[in-house]
Order: structure tokens, then C-alpha cells, then sequence
């Protein structure tokens, strides 16, 4: 399939898989986007259950809004959206990693590609 097609079939989550998703107290899990070509970090957000639900059904980026405590479908406003390409959660269970397919100018609420474009500084 072409990363220009913003189709994607919705994945199953299995309960044993589930299971093993840990969200913070208040029931929230970390979510990194990444542009699924190159690899590029694109943002990190919050997921609850319903919004994980949604986006594995959906296979759009579905995230969970801590400011206005609301779902928040990624490009409903902007119409920078995010098709979900693969969905894996870390070792640990308390990330979860999305590799995306970008559509639209950028994943920053501020324009940019990426929420990630500022340096601390140079390492030395």
C-alpha cells in the first residue's frame, strides 16, 4: 500500500495484550507518533482506554485532551491527520508507540512538521 493512502485496517486488541497496558492514576498512557517513511519522531500525546479503542478501530490517531479533558480526533481542526500504519507498546507497557503516516502540514499544534524542532543545545 502507497503512504499516500490513508486507508488502514483496524487491529484487534486482544485482551492479553490489553492486559498488559499500564496507564498512570489517572488513567493515561503516553502515545509517541512517528512518520512511519522516515522514521522522524513526530509528537507525544496522551491515550486513555476509549481513545486507544478508536484509534486501533478507526485507524486515525485518536488522543486524549488533559486541557480540556475531552477526546481529540488529531486534524479534526487542522486537518492535519495521522493514519496509523503499525501500533506497538514498549517493555514496560506504559508507552505506547504508533508509527504514522503524517497528512497535512505537521503534527505541531504550532505548524511545525514535528512537536520535536527545538534543541536543548549542543551535547559536549
Amino acid at each position: 500500500m502507497d503512504s499516500t493512502q490513508s486507508e488502514w485496517n483496524p487491529v484487534h486488541l486482544a485482551d492479553e495484550v490489553r492486559n498488559q497496558i499500564t496507564y498512570n492514576a489517572d488513567g493515561l498512557v503516553p502515545a509517541i507518533a512517528q512518520e512511519v517513511e522516515t522514521g522522524e519522531v513526530l509528537m507525544m500525546a496522551w491515550m486513555n482506554a476509549e481513545s486507544l479503542d478508536r484509534t486501533l478501530a478507526e485507524g486515525r490517531m485518536v488522543y486524549w485532551s488533559r486541557s480540556r479533558q475531552e477526546l481529540w480526533r488529531k486534524g479534526d481542526t487542522s486537518g492535519d491527520h495521522q493514519s496509523v500504519r503499525e501500533a506497538y507498546y514498549d517493555c514496560d507497557g506504559d508507552t505506547l508507540l504508533f508509527k504514522v503516516v503524517q497528512h497535512g502540514g505537521g503534527a505541531c499544534h504550532t505548524g511545525e512538521r514535528t512537536c520535536f524542532y527545538r534543541s536543548l543545545g549542543e551535547a559536549g
